[in-house]
């Protein structure tokens, strides 16, 4: 090529030059810059400007990625420069070049192996006055700042700058050092005034100076923290050894203490020798390991366990009865069955300590939501003067929960029973486990299985749990197990609890609950008194009646806290000193009556008969409804039966049939009929043999004809012989059909035992007949 200059040192306007096109950065004139070249075009035309005058166009791309640009990809003004050496490698090309004056591109040569660019020098204005020399004054200084604060500078650039140069060099110098992007350093490029030059690298470098503070800042701190834990480090490795050396070697303040708090809480001997033995490990540890945090949060629950603290434990029969007499009404047969239970641990108490003895059978309170379970295990620990601790397990699906995690896990942890234990603070508290018949299994472990060691007074002496690996006395822990129902228990697990069972509470008993407990306990939640709230005694007999349906108490105290709640923001707004709520008002502040006075029928019907059910709320009654109409002798049931329901419809059917002659029915009617029997509430669930008595009522009074008393409830399995056998829930039912309004139950003989149990109200005002065949049950429930 002999297009290329011949002088190197000056150029005429429209001067054709090879050109590089840069992917990053800009090359300012008075500057020298080491530039890697690796794209074909690029080589070809440094190897062409070297062979040449060395003289070449660096150009700065808009686009980095492009890699064959065209004019419009790039920038329009440049910088001529002059190679000043080259070194070559296997792929590329290395060489110092020297930027000698801004130029502009007019025009690049097309079809040529290498980029021939057309230019013109850009002239730049400068002008000698006060106002340049005090800026280029200030950015020497600036520049010497931020050698000072670390920023990288050739030494002998920043040697030259701080010597006498021009605003113009000391301008390109210094903006050729600034951290900032491609495009900002190609628009300083362009500003041929030196003034404007000066003033926007002052600006630029201004910013970068405030950066650089920042991370010495930031630097000094980190330094200062560092050199502080070195400091700390070294010192107290240079005290061990020199106590070493002295035969003076002694433990760090930590492990000393460690020491004396094991000694101090007096665990067994075989768990002291554990506890110290981790303890040595963690002394010989480094500080900086990371294992010692676990061994150290290991040995804080060691030591925070209550291996020898205990309750005083004074069980004082008198006491407990006085106590549970004040927080419970009724309960009659639970309360003798405590007291019976703390009876035992008395006299257990009072045998020779040399002798091993545990604790009574486990207990465990069974019965529907909302009648006390809970608030009376309250009760029993605070009659014996013991630590209250209850853990729910309802949900609980890991057996790690009571067990606890093993330690080789993160965030490892002791089970739900030996935290209890631990935040009682003592070895003996009240420990209630919460809806036992809520626990699950899944791929995580049965927790009921994990359950069997804990409950089991024979084992429980050494609890092991998989955290602290050592045992734990639980024999003296009075657990106390709360259940809405027993037959999602395992066997294994209910075999070792002592049930005892809680049945729903009369509208009687229902009512001085409310007088003596509720109303008292809900006028504090609500800022009130007697004297600002009365509610009167007539008053929660009809929210009893009206507002709740429920075996417990906790609707009525919701719909007491509801009318609370009302008067207090009348009290409020209105500025009433005090509010009555007697019968009239209920309404106004309840709503329409929920429920009617009696669930019972209001008149005889054919082929309707009253059952009563069980249900995990307490007890409840049910209709049993039965139509005939023409057909093919089908049996059609609806209403959600369960199958042991839908196969008492086809015994009581069965029976019926078989006795067409006693009973008076035609022989053949029923071929050319459909039965249709139903239970309302088709969207509840409804299973059990009990209802077969009031299933074959219906079925009888459906095919006979004859209507069925309106205030007779019934309950009871029955046989295809006629037989009727005994059932369970009594007590729950015999409450739903006195809170109904029936005035009659017809029951099994074999369930006359459980009429003891029963209220005194509900043996008054209930007329009770038991029977042993369904031709007993259709004398007394069809009329005529």
């Amino acid at each position: 090529m002999v297009l290329l200059l011949k002088n190197t040192n000056k150029m005429n306007d429209h001067n054709l030059v090879p050109l590089v096109p840069l992917r990053e950065g800009v090359v300012f004139p008075h500057t020298e810059v080491v530039l890697t070249f690796g794209r074909p075009k690029s080589l070809a035309s440094v190897k062409a400007a070297f062979e040449a005058d060395r003289l070449i166009c660096f150009v700065a791309q808009k686009n980095p990625r492009l890699s064959d640009p065209k004019l419009t990809d790039l920038y329009k003004i440049g910088t001529l420069c002059t190679i000043q050496r080259i070194l070559k490698t296997d792929n590329e090309v290395n060489a110092l070049v020297k930027g000698m004056t801004r130029v502009k591109i007019e025009s690049i040569k097309p079809n040529l192996s290498f980029y021939l660019a057309q230019v013109s020098e850009v002239k730049e204005t400068s002008e000698l006055s006060e106002e340049v020399e005090a800026l280029t004054k200030h950015l020497s200084l600036q520049l010497k700042k931020a050698v000072n604060l670390g920023k990288p500078v050739d030494f002998l650039t920043f040697m030259r700058l701080m010597s006498e140069v021009s605003a113009a060099e000391l301008t390109d110098q210094i903006a050729s050092l600034l951290d900032v992007r491609t495009d900002q350093k190609q628009k300083i490029l362009e500003i041929p005034e030196v003034k404007k030059r000066l003033s926007k690298v002052i600006d630029l470098f201004s910013r970068e100076m405030r950066i650089l503070e920042i991370e010495r800042l930031i630097n000094a701190k980190t330094q200062k923290k560092f050199d502080k834990s070195m400091r700390e480090t070294i010192l107290r490795e240079r005290m061990k050894t020199i106590q070493k050396e002295l035969g003076e070697e002694e433990e760090d303040r930590d492990i000393i203490d460690l020491r004396k708090k094991i000694k101090i809480v007096m665990m067994p001997r075989t768990i002291e020798e554990k506890a110290l033995k981790e303890l040595d490990r963690l002394a010989k540890m480094h500080s900086y390991n990371p294992e010692g945090a676990y061994i150290r949060t290991y040995l804080d629950w060691l030591i925070d366990m209550p291996w020898s603290k205990k309750s005083p434990n004074n069980v004082s029969l008198r006491n407990a009865k006085k106590v549970l007499e004040a927080d419970h009404y009724g309960l009659k047969e639970v309360k003798e069955r405590v007291l019976e239970y703390l009876a035992v641990m008395k006299l257990k108490k009072e045998k020779t300590k040399k002798e091993n003895h545990t604790m009574p059978t486990i207990i465990c309170f069974v019965g529907p939501p909302g009648v006390g379970k809970t608030s009376i295990a309250k009760s029993i620990a605070r009659s014996l003067g013991r630590k209250f601790v209850k853990v729910s397990l309802g949900g609980i699906r890991d057996e790690a929960e009571i067990r606890g995690h093993r330690r080789t896990y993160v965030g490892a942890m002791p089970g739900r029973i030996l935290q209890g234990i631990k935040d009682a603070g003592t070895k003996n508290p009240v420990f209630v486990l919460d809806e036992i018949d809520k626990v699950g299994a899944d791929f995580r472990g049965d927790p009921s299985s994990a359950l069997l060691e804990a409950l089991d007074p024979e084992q429980n002496k050494d609890f092991s749990d998989h955290y602290l690996e050592v045992p734990f006395d639980l024999s003296e822990v009075m657990f106390i197990t709360t259940a809405n129902i027993l037959d999602t228990i395992p066997p294994a697990l209910k075999d070792r609890l002592e049930v005892i069972r809680f049945s729903g509470y009369t509208q009687e008993e229902k009512l001085q609950i409310a007088k003596k407990f509720l109303l008292k306990k809900v006028l504090g939640n609500n800022a009130l008194d007697k004297k600002r709230l009365e509610i009167s005694e007539i008053t929660l007999s009809k929210i009893i009646e009206n507002y709740t349906r429920e075996a417990g108490v906790r609707n009525l105290e919701r719909e007491i806290s509801k009318i609370a709640r009302k008067a207090a923001r009348e009290i409020v707004e209105k500025g009433k000193k005090a509010i009555k709520v007697g019968v009239k008002k209920l309404e106004g502040y309840l709503g329409p009556e929920t429920y009617t006075k009696s669930l019972a029928e209001k008149q005889d019907e054919v082929g309707v008969t009253t059952g009563l059910a069980w249900t995990q709320a307490g007890g409840d009654i049910l209709f049993i409804e039965v139509v005939l109409m023409p057909g093919k002798g089908n049996l059609i049931l609806t209403g959600k039966l369960g199958d042991v329901m839908k196969e008492s419809c086809r015994a009581a059917l069965s029976y019926l049939r078989s006795h067409w002659q006693q009973l008076g029915i035609k022989k053949d009617e029923t071929k050319n009929l459909d039965i249709h029997i139903h239970v309302p509430e088709g969207a509840v669930p409804k299973d059990g043999p009990s209802a077969g008595v009031a299933i074959a009522s219906s079925l009888a009074s459906a095919l006979m004809n004859k209507k069925v008393r309106k205030e007779i409830g019934m309950t009871g399995e029955i046989t295809l012989r006629g037989k009727v056998l005994e059932i369970g829930g009594v007590k729950e039912k015999m409450i739903a059909a006195h809170r109904a309004g029936l005035k009659k139950v017809i029951l099994p003989k074999g369930n006359k035992k459980d009429l003891i149990d029963l209220p005194q109200k509900v043996k008054k005002e209930i007329d009770f007949v038991l029977v042993d065949n369904l031709n007993q049950v259709l004398k007394e429930v069809l009329v005529g």
